[in-house]
């Protein structure tokens, strides 16, 4: 087993340092560098923590859908393929919950501070459960 801490915890502090210690005291560019870099070290660590649960749960849904296993990669070029060639009408059971879970699980990871996200979790359109956002940085 590994010890403690493990990564996502790491680029945390990482990502703290970044931006509670070295930004502070930074000026112009180089501040603005070191905001970008603790950014994307957070990115990171939330693709280490929610990203395995979340291509998990769409390769469930694709299997679903699909009606047969595969790849991740080679499902979702299936399911593009179906979508734009009219063989997956718009109305296909469980299509736009997958659809709307893909796009809310992406963001969780990319943006957990865009406003319309944030307003997406409190009025969820479908009852897929989401990942608890972030806590709102300091973009």
């Amino acid at each position: 087993m590994l010890d403690q801490p493990r990564g996502a915890d790491i680029l945390g502090a990482v990502a703290a340092l970044l931006r509670d210690v070295l930004v502070p005291q930074l000026q112009g560019s180089a501040a603005f560098q070191a905001r970008v870099a603790a950014n994307a070290v957070d990115l990171v660590a939330r693709e280490m923590t929610q990203g395995p649960a979340a291509e998990a749960a769409s390769l469930a849904r694709l299997r679903a859908l699909l009606g047969h296993d595969g790849p991740a990669a080679v499902l979702e070029a299936e399911l593009a393929d179906a979508i734009a060639g009219g063989r997956l009408p718009d109305d296909h059971p469980g299509l736009q919950a997958h659809l709307w879970a893909i796009t809310m699980d992406k963001l969780a990871i990319d943006q957990p501070s865009y406003a319309p996200y944030r307003d997406s979790l409190r009025d969820a359109p479908c009852a897929t459960p989401r990942a608890t956002p972030a806590p709102s940085t300091k973009e």
